[in-house]
C-alpha cells in the first residue's frame, strides 16, 4: 500500500507502528498519514478503490492485556481496568473518529464528490507480545474498533478489504481529486497509482445482452363486463316492452268498435230527407154492367 506522510509531521509511536503495518499491506491502496482537514487533525485517511476509511491512531502508556470492552458512558476498560492511552484518556473516542468521518464527508460534498463509502474506526496500537482481545469490534453502524501492530496485524488487513460494501469506484482520477480537496502536497502520479492497482477511468460495464423479440398470438377478445351486460338485458326489455305496448293499443282498437255497426253509406241513406206527398188525381173508373160499387 502506498503511504504519504505530510511533511513535517511529528508522528507518535504508535503512528509510526501503523505506517510499517500499511506499507506491509499488499492490496491496493492510498494511506494519507497525519492528514489535515480543516482545523482537525486526522490519524490517517485510507483510500482503497471501495471507499475512504478515517483513522484514529492511539498507542498505550503501558503494558495492558485482557478483554477490551466499551461502556455506555463513553469510556472504555481493559478487563477491570480503563483504558490508559499514551495521549488522551479514553473518554470521547467515539466522538472523535465520528467528527473526523463528518470532516472528510463535508470536504469532499464541498468538492462535489460522492461522501458515501467513508467509515472510521479506532485503531489501538499495544506494546508488542501483548494480547488484547476482541482485536475488533464496532461500536455504531461504520465505525470499528482494531487492536493491530506489526507483530499482528491480521484483524487490520480484514477490515482494510471489507470495511465498505460498495463497488470499485475510486479510480485514479477520484483518487487523485480526493488528494487535492484534503489538501495533501505529495500526490503520487498516475502511473505509480496504475502501478499500485486503482483503475485507470470508470469500471467497465458488462456487455448488452440481446433482446430477442417474442412475437406472441393475439389475446382472445376480453368478456363483456358485467356492465356490459346489464346494459343488453336493459335494451332487450326495453324491445319487448314497446312491442307489448303497440298490441295493447290495437287490441283496444278492435275493442272499441261494435260488431253490429253499419257502414256509413246505410246511415246517410237514413238521414235523408223524406219525400214530399204527391197528389193524385182520381181517375175515372169504368164500370162494367153488373160491376159493384160502381
Amino acid at each position: 500500500m502506498l503511504v504519504r506522510i505530510r511533511p513535517g509531521a511529528e508522528l507518535t509511536g504508535a503512528e509510526r507502528e501503523l505506517v510499517d503495518c500499511l506499507r506491509a499491506y499488499p492490496t491496493p491502496g492510498l494511506a494519507l498519514v497525519d492528514c489535515r482537514v480543516g482545523d482537525r487533525r486526522l490519524g490517517a485517511v485510507v483510500v482503497t478503490p471501495r471507499g475512504i476509511t478515517v483513522l484514529e491512531v492511539k498507542g498505550f502508556r503501558r503494558r495492558q492485556s485482557g478483554l477490551l470492552t466499551a461502556t455506555a458512558d463513553g469510556s472504555w476498560m481493559i478487563s477491570d481496568s480503563p483504558l490508559d492511552l499514551d495521549a488522551q484518556p479514553s473518554n470521547g473516542l467515539t466522538d472523535r473518529v465520528e467528527h473526523g468521518v463528518h470532516a472528510v464527508r463535508v470536504a469532499l460534498e464541498r468538492a462535489l464528490q460522492d461522501g458515501r463509502h467513508v467509515c472510521g474506526a479506532v485503531v489501538l496500537v499495544p506494546y508488542r507480545g501483548v494480547v488484547v482481545r476482541p482485536a475488533r469490534t464496532t461500536l455504531r453502524p461504520g465505525l470499528d474498533v482494531l487492536v493491530a501492530n506489526s507483530v499482528d496485524a491480521h484483524e487490520l488487513r480484514v477490515y482494510l478489504e471489507g470495511f465498505s460494501a460498495g463497488p470499485r469506484e475510486w479510480t485514479i482520477d477520484r483518487v487523485l481529486n480526493t488528494c487535492t480537496t484534503l489538501g495533501v502536497v505529495d500526490v503520487p502520479s498516475r502511473a505509480v497509482l496504475s502501478e499500485e492497482g486503482f483503475a485507470d477511468g470508470r469500471p467497465a460495464r458488462p456487455p448488452a445482452v440481446p433482446q430477442v423479440r417474442k412475437f406472441s398470438e393475439p389475446a382472445p377478445p376480453a368478456d363483456p363486463t358485467r356492465r356490459g351486460k346489464l346494459v343488453g338485458i336493459a335494451l332487450f326489455a326495453a324491445a319487448l316492452l314497446g312491442i307489448l305496448v303497440v298490441f295493447v293499443m290495437v287490441g283496444a282498437a278492435l275493442l272499441q268498435d261494435s260488431p253490429n255497426s253499419r257502414p256509413m253509406s246505410d246511415t246517410s241513406q237514413t238521414t235523408t230527407t223524406t219525400r214530399a206527398p204527391m197528389s193524385t188525381t182520381p181517375r175515372k173508373t169504368e164500370c162494367w154492367p153488373f160491376q159493384p160499387q160502381c
